[in-house]
């Protein structure tokens, strides 16, 4: 049951991302919906799963810093 509640939650969050003009916040939710996704893929075990959403979750913090940073200096 629990397993069912995770995997449509990070579905639903993932989804809701493309909802925000930001990009900032899409990436943020994005990165959420990922961390869900590698509890999701733990309690099941399934190491693609857990690869692919580190992946996308490392990829979403990444971009974010980079544009706050991009940002700060002026660029």
């Amino acid at each position: 049951m629990w397993l069912n509640v995770i995997g449509w939650t990070a579905t639903a969050v993932f989804s809701s991302s493309y909802f925000f003009k930001e990009a900032a916040t899409l990436r943020r939710i994005q990165a959420a919906a990922a961390t869900l996704w590698v509890l999701y893929g733990v309690l099941i075990h399934s190491a693609p799963v857990v690869v692919a959403n580190l992946i996308v979750g490392v990829a979403a913090v990444y971009t974010s810093l980079r544009f706050v940073l991009n940002k700060r200096a002026g660029g």
